[in-house]
C-alpha cells in the first residue's frame, strides 16, 4: 500500500512561516529602496542598458523613436531619441539619464527618463551571437523574430504580440514553464545515459534520481541566468525545485499550498515581481491546473491529460478577452497549438543547430496568416475580477466549480458571437 503524501504546513507552521518571509521582504524592499537612492543621488547618472524595444512613435506632427531599455542591474524603463536614431535593437547603450524625477515606484515598474545617449557598443554579447545566429538562418524578419523569442526571450515586436494574442497562443512566445518542462525532459534523458554509465563502475551507491535532477536543475539555472531570469521562468524554476525538494520528503506536491509558497517566496526575494503581469499570468496559469487535478484526481491518467488543455484554455480565457482584448475564430484552435508546441519547440531546436531551423518557416507564416481575420473586444475589469473570486472560493467548494465554469464558458460564447 502506498504511503499517502502529507500536507506541507499546518496552521501554527504557516503563521510562523509568513512572519519569517514578512522579515524577508522588509530586507528585500531595504536593499531596492537603497539601490533607488543611490540611482537618484544626483540629478544624473550614466548607466549601461540593453535596448529591448525601438518603434516610431508620431505626436503633434513629429515623429520620434521610443526606447525601451533594461539595465544590467534589472531596471526596466523607456526613454526616447531623435527619429534618425539608428536600429540598435538587442544592443548595449551607455545612456546618460535625468534622474531627478524617478519614484521608487516606478524603480520597482519602470518609468521614463529623458536622456543622452554616449555611445552604442557594437561589440556583441553571447546573446547577441546567438540571435544572430538565428537571423542568419531565416529571410523573414518576423519569423526570426519568434525564435529568437523562443530561444532567447527576446521581445516580440507590436505587430507579433497582436498576431499571437489573437490566435490565443502569445503564452508559446513568452518562454514560462512549458518551455522548462521541455527542456527539463530533454537534458533529463541527454543526462541519464551518460549517469548511468559512470554509476555503474564508480559509485553504485548514489541517488540516480537526486543527481541527474541536480545536473538538470544547475543546466536550467545557467539558462535563466543567461536569459536575464525572465518573471514566467523564474517562477517555472523555482516550482521546479520546490516541487522536488518537496517530493524527495514525501510532502504533497500538488497543493495550493505549494504554490503559496513559490509565490511567497519569489515575492519576498524579488519584490518587483509583484508588478510584473507576465508572472502572475504565469501564476494563474498552474493554479488552474492544480485547480483541475486536485478536484478530478479520481479521472485516470489519461483523461487529465485529454481534458487539462481544454480546461486550462477555458478557464484562462478571461485573464486573455479583458487584458488583452484580441479575438478571432481561431482562438480556440489554440488548445490544438499548444498540444503541437510540444513537438514543435524541440524540433525548432534540433533544426537551429544543424543549420535547417527555416524547414518550419512555412508552417509559422500559414498559422500567423489566420490572425488576419481579428476583432478588439472590449470587456470592464469588473468581469475579470468577478472570475478570480469564483476561482478562489473553488479551491475549497468543489460545489462552486461548475458555475466557474459557465462563467468562464460564457466569455467563449460572448467573444464568438462577437465574431460572427
Amino acid at each position: 500500500m502506498a504511503l499517502e503524501r502529507v500536507e506541507l504546513f499546518n496552521k501554527k507552521e504557516f503563521l510562523s512561516f509568513l512572519l519569517f518571509c514578512l522579515f524577508i521582504l522588509s530586507y528585500s524592499l531595504l536593499i531596492n529602496f537603497q539601490d533607488y537612492k543611490n540611482l537618484t543621488r544626483f540629478d544624473t547618472v550614466v548607466v549601461e542598458a540593453t535596448l529591448l524595444k525601438q518603434y516610431t512613435k508620431t505626436k503633434d506632427e513629429k515623429s520620434y523613436q521610443l526606447l525601451k531599455l533594461k539595465t544590467d542591474e534589472g531596471i526596466n524603463f523607456y526613454t526616447t531619441a531623435k527619429e534618425s536614431f539608428p536600429d540598435a535593437k538587442g544592443k548595449r547603450l551607455t545612456l546618460e539619464i535625468y534622474s531627478d524625477k524617478i519614484t521608487f515606484y516606478g524603480y520597482l515598474t519602470s518609468f521614463y527618463a529623458y536622456s543622452k545617449t554616449k555611445q552604442i557598443h557594437q561589440s556583441q554579447t553571447i546573446k547577441q551571437r546567438l540571435n544572430s545566429a538565428i537571423a542568419s538562418e531565416h529571410k523573414n524578419e518576423d519569423i526570426t523574430n519568434i525564435y529568437q523569442a523562443l530561444f532567447s526571450a527576446a521581445p516580440l515586436n507590436k505587430g507579433l504580440q497582436t498576431t499571437f494574442s489573437t490566435l490565443g497562443v502569445s503564452h508559446l512566445l513568452a518562454i514560462s514553464g512549458f518551455h522548462l518542462g521541455v527542456l527539463s525532459a530533454l537534458l533529463f534523458f541527454l543526462f541519464k545515459p551518460i549517469y548511468s554509465y559512470f554509476q555503474n563502475r564508480y559509485f553504485p551507491y548514489r541517488n540516480s534520481k537526486s543527481d541527474i535532477f541536480l545536473a538538470v536543475a544547475l543546466s536550467l539555472l545557467v539558462y535563466l541566468n543567461f536569459l536575464d531570469s525572465p518573471p514566467s521562468l523564474l517562477r517555472a524554476f523555482a516550482m521546479l525545485v520546490i516541487g522536488f525538494v518537496l517530493y524527495d520528503r514525501g510532502i504533497k506536491i500538488i497543493s495550493m499550498q505549494t504554490l503559496l509558497l513559490t509565490v511567497i517566496l519569489l515575492l519576498v526575494l524579488f519584490p518587483k515581481l509583484l508588478f510584473s503581469l507576465g508572472f502572475w499570468l504565469s501564476i494563474a496559469g498552474v493554479f488552474y491546473i492544480f485547480l483541475f487535478l486536485i478536484h478530478f484526481k479520481h479521472l485516470g491518467k489519461l483523461w487529465q491529460f485529454i481534458l487539462i488543455p481544454f480546461w486550462v484554455y477555458i478557464l484562462m480565457l478571461p485573464f486573455s478577452l479583458v487584458i488583452f482584448g484580441n479575438f478571432s475564430i481561431y482562438h480556440p484552435l489554440s488548445i490544438i497549438w499548444t498540444t503541437l508546441f510540444t513537438l514543435f519547440y524541440p524540433l525548432s531546436i534540433f533544426l537551429h543547430l544543424i543549420g535547417q531551423g527555416d524547414l518550419l518557416d512555412g508552417v509559422l507564416e500559414s498559422l500567423m496568416l489566420l490572425a488576419q481575420s481579428q476583432s478588439t473586444i472590449e470587456l470592464d475589469d469588473v468581469w475579470l475580477v468577478l472570475h478570480i473570486v469564483l476561482s478562489l472560493i473553488s479551491i475549497f467548494k468543489k460545489s462552486f466549480v461548475p458555475l466557474l465554469l459557465f462563467f468562464s464558458l460564457s466569455f467563449l460564447i460572448y467573444a464568438i458571437n462577437h465574431v460572427t
